[in-house]
């Protein structure tokens, strides 16, 4: 018998090939047997027993892997962007979350103690080449004695497989006056340790042109659709410099965050063949909008003109496969870890905004109802304020205080004496 089954729902799963109306089963924390159902079904036969202990109708909901978000930041309670995932992740369906460069080398093993390994779900970091990480809002390059690429593969290398690459802010007010000499000293970590590197672009210099010459194939430039790089696109059209990364294997990598999703630079990018990875760059500030998740990110995805089942592959197998994850994380595969997302798929038109005001009309909203992690639900779990750094505008402060008050309101007195009627009688030998 199977621990659980998830049944009829329509299951995507890019890896596998998979799109179709499915029945999932789960045992020992594990996919144990995806089974497709014919085309209109229906629902299962009521008297046929069931093949589970726990079993779920899920026809009419969507059901794909955990959710793998390659760009978060959840060093919580020790730096200025830190989120605790787990009271995201409950109601996102994201079950793998990649930190991307919050620790360096001074605060990877506090970053894995105290966030990673008491974290509900998978969390795996990408290294700083700054030893100060993201402990401030900016700055962590300006004095390059910090960024000792010796003493960051040291520390990687004690980590093993939870460091998955290099991170690297690379625009102006990051790098200071030492211009390039960060990106080549993140350039250079990254080949050490054989792993990619993320390079986080925005307002230059340097600017793209500077930065492509040093990376290559499988690297990753983040915020890949922002306005801010002048020379991302230029006329509705990839620049040279976008196109060469492009041509050299390079990831483009969403990194939605509170400043870097412009529509207009994502639909060229896409005409033009980009196929980005989806991320939020969640942190403590785009949690409050307008990132706010991973399922909002992959609807502005769609508002782009990317079909649903692009869309989960770009949040799925696409970053699984560019940082060489575990080849079960990102998947529904028998044998891969039952993480599991449900959502109820709404079809329609939903206006979604970048970063600028934009607006496009997604035609499908995902609305999670089930994260699933090793075949084991999620609990709900409740977010900490914002921290007093944290600047919000009056209808975000005014939605978090909303968020505070639904949350208290949720517990429920009953005061009627047949609300505490057993389901079964009292035994005569219980008190």
């Amino acid at each position: 018998m199977w621990d659980l089954l998830l049944r009829g729902g329509r299951v995507i799963d890019p890896a596998s090939g998979l799109d179709g109306p499915a029945d999932v089963a789960v045992r020992g924390g594990r996919v144990a047997e995806v089974r497709p159902r014919p085309p209109g079904g229906g629902a299962p036969d009521p008297a046929q027993p069931p093949q589970a202990a726990e079993v779920v109708d899920l026809h009419g909901a969507l059901v794909t892997p955990g959710l793998v978000d390659l760009h978060t930041h959840v060093w919580h309670g020790a730096t200025y962007w830190g989120i605790d995932p787990d009271p995201v992740a409950w109601r996102t369906g994201v079950t793998t979350w990649v930190d991307a460069g919050s620790a360096g080398a001074y605060g990877l093993a506090g970053l894995r103690r105290f966030a990673a390994e008491p974290a509900r779900v998978r969390v795996l970091a990408l290294i700083n080449v700054s030893g100060l990480g993201l402990v401030a809002e900016t700055g962590e390059h300006h004095d390059l004695a910090n960024l000792d690429v010796d003493t960051a593969a040291a520390v990687a290398a004690r980590h093993g497989g939870f460091v998955r690459g290099v991170k690297a802010r690379i625009d102006s007010r990051t790098v200071g006056r030492h211009g390039l000499e960060p990106l080549l000293r993140a350039a250079a970590l990254a080949r050490r340790l054989e792993r990619p590197l993320m390079v986080h672009v925005g307002y230059g210099p340097p600017d793209i042109a500077d930065i492509v010459p040093h990376l290559a194939p499988g690297d990753i430039i983040t915020h890949c659709a922002s306005g801010c790089p002048a020379d991302l696109v230029s006329g509705g059209r990839l620049t040279d410099a976008t196109r060469r990364a492009l041509d050299l294997g390079v990831v483009f990598d969403l990194g939605h965050g509170s400043g870097a999703l412009a529509f207009d630079v994502l639909e060229a990018e896409l005409a033009a063949g980009v196929r980005p990875v989806a991320s939020t760059d969640l942190h403590a500030r785009s949690v409050h909008g307008p990132a706010f998740d991973l399922p909002t990110v992959l609807a502005k995805l769609t508002a782009a003109g990317v079909d649903l089942a692009e869309a989960v592959a770009a949040a799925t197998v696409r970053p699984a496969r560019a940082l060489g994850l575990d080849p079960g994380i990102g998947t529904l595969a028998p044998g891969a870890p039952a993480d599991i997302a449900v959502f109820d798929l709404a079809e329609g038109r939903f206006p979604v905004l970048d970063v600028h005001g934009g607006v496009r009309h997604a035609p499908v909203r995902l609305t999670n109802t089930a994260t699933y992690v090793a075949g084991r639900l999620l609990p709900p779990c409740a977010a900490e304020p914002p921290a007093p750094w944290i600047p919000l505008s009056a209808a975000q402060r005014a939605a978090e205080a909303e968020r505070r008050e639904r949350t208290r309101a949720a517990v429920r007195h009953l005061t009627r004496p047949e609300d505490f009627e057993e389901p079964f009688p009292r035994s005569p030998a219980r008190p």
